[in-house]
């Protein structure tokens, strides 16, 4: 006589030796002490070797939950990225960023105002934090509308702050938001401009640079692809 069994019982022990190893989730979050130890061109590696994994698809595996916990009596972050307001651009998964590892400011068409000089200035000064790096992204909304001079409200003023990164572009053909080409120098030219910004607002950043006490670097993030091209 068969013993009682159900023969469409899977053997639990040969499923769980055939399922794929889990990776362990990262708990920790960076400590004042793994910050201070690192140099400028370290962090601005370590996004680098983010953005790969992001491009890759292989982020690595976190667990919020206990991150916030960990973080909630102090931060500690490496970074300043000043960003722009647009939903498609998700600064720590771009970076393969945790919770507590960056700072994030963000306005539409990644410009800079002394509200985000003094907040990058807190970031780096007073925080440590030690890379700023300005992420522009292709198909701008913001840049668009300030190449086409579009007047609108309160938009109208936000526009005039990128103005002058149109204005620097040399180019003889069409001059226009329909012309991807141009938007793309636009896009660019905006980086670099908000760079100097920084450079010639912030006497406190300035000098932190020039010390090598902090870098500060431009990029552009491709919506299409993912990728992060970083601006010499």
């Amino acid at each position: 006589m068969m013993a009682c069994s159900n023969p469409t019982q899977p053997n639990t022990q040969a499923e769980a030796s055939k399922a794929p190893e889990l990776k362990p989730l990262v708990q920790e979050v960076l400590t004042k002490e793994q910050r201070d130890a690192l140099t400028p061109d370290e962090v601005l590696n370590s996004f680098k070797e983010g953005n790969q994994r992001f491009i890759n698809n292989d982020l690595t595996a976190r667990d919020h939950s206990a991150q916030v916990r960990k973080s909630a009596n102090g931060q500690f972050p490496k970074a300043v990225v000043l960003s722009c307001l647009d939903s498609r651009v998700p600064v720590e998964d771009v970076f393969d960023r945790g919770i507590g590892d960056v700072f994030v400011g963000r306005v539409a068409g990644n410009f800079v105002n002394e509200d985000l000089l003094g907040s990058m200035e807190f970031g780096c000064k007073v925080a440590g934090a030690k890379l700023i790096l300005v992420l522009g992204h292709e198909h701008c909304g913001a840049v668009k509308s300030a190449i086409d001079d579009v007047k609108l409200g309160n938009i109208t003023a936000m526009l005039s702050k990128i103005r002058p990164a149109v204005e620097k572009v040399v180019y003889d053909g069409e001059r226009s938001s329909n012309n991807a080409e141009f938007v793309h120098m636009v896009c660019e030219s905006n980086v670099k401009h908000t760079i100097e910004q920084i450079r010639s607002n912030s006497p406190i950043l300035k000098e932190m640079e020039d010390k090598g006490e902090i870098k500060i670097a431009g990029a552009v993030y491709d919506m299409d692809t993912g990728v992060v091209t970083f601006v010499e």
